[in-house]
């Protein structure tokens, strides 16, 4: 598919908006109610739009012009075969051309981050009165994206694999069972030590040869220092089989210490993932 350059753009863009981008008034009362849309940072978030459903089946554009935007900026246009997504977004957002004829407007991100969470409009842009551009309003979309939890045992002497999730992983702290203080563990750039490793092609860490001393709470941190996942681990001289509890696949630790254990770091989680969405919208 052919990509229209970004300077060339953004002049067809500003100049779709400057001879008057305007909302459609003409049929508020039947806007459809914001729809909400959760993910785990890393997955793809599909956004769903018709413009078929809005406009009716019968009202077929003669050409499809989508435009998906939040309250700050647009995110993404399409007309046919051009396209342009925002610097943020580049290389992870796209309509499927396919599907959009049909009235499939729907936003596919992919590899969504933390910072992707908040709320998302998209529209129809047509060719008004005197050949004015006219903005259609489709749906309203709600975006959240959660880190990833889990609890981990593990033996002495045995690995621990921490996932990164994401290109965007570009650290892993570490603070130990008994202290307060985060301590750098690694960084995305940095060459294996003699423990830590990181895998050639997927985005893994593995810690080898655990000792007591690794008993904690490990964070994988993007860019802007929010949490891609956390990971509780507990070293255990008298672990036979290995445990593991992940809040989004719902396994349920088997012991009640586990449990409890669980419910602490769910509520902890809850509270700075709440803090970072509410921050962020």
């Amino acid at each position: 598919m052919k990509t229209v350059p970004k300077r060339q753009w953004f002049f067809v863009h500003l100049h779709c908006f400057l001879i008057g981008s305007l909302v459609d008034s003409s049929s508020l009362s039947s806007i459809p109610e914001s729809l909400s849309v959760t993910s785990l940072v890393g997955n793809q978030a599909v956004l769903p739009c018709s413009w078929k459903q809005r406009l009716g089946a019968q009202a077929r554009p003669a050409s499809c012009h989508i435009q998906w935007a939040t309250p700050d900026d647009t995110v993404f246009e399409q007309r046919g075969e051009q396209r342009w997504q925002a610097e943020e977004f580049e290389g992870r957002a796209e309509v499927s051309e396919e599907k959009l004829g049909s009235g499939d407007c729907s936003l596919i991100i992919s590899d969504v981050q933390i910072g992707d969470t908040g709320r998302y409009e998209s529209f129809l842009v047509v060719d008004g009165r005197r050949n004015v551009k006219t903005r259609v309003f489709i749906q309203s979309v709600k975006l959240f994206v959660f880190d990833h939890k889990s609890l981990q045992s593990r033996g002495p002497g045995e690995d621990l694999v921490l996932d990164l999730y994401t290109r965007h992983s570009v650290r892993v702290v570490f603070q130990g069972r008994n202290s307060s203080e985060w301590l750098d563990l690694w960084m995305r750039g940095d060459e294996d030590s003699a423990r830590l490793e990181k895998h050639p092609f997927n985005d893994q860490l593995t810690i080898k040869n655990l000792v007591s001393s690794d008993e904690g709470t490990y964070k994988v941190l993007d860019a802007n220092g929010l949490a891609v996942s956390t990971v509780q681990l507990s070293v255990n001289e008298k672990h036979t089989a290995r445990k593991s509890y992940q809040t989004q696949e719902n396994q349920v630790p088997t012991d009640d210490a586990a449990k409890s254990s669980c419910s602490a770091l769910l509520i902890s989680s809850v509270l700075v993932t709440g803090f970072q969405i509410l921050h962020l919208l």
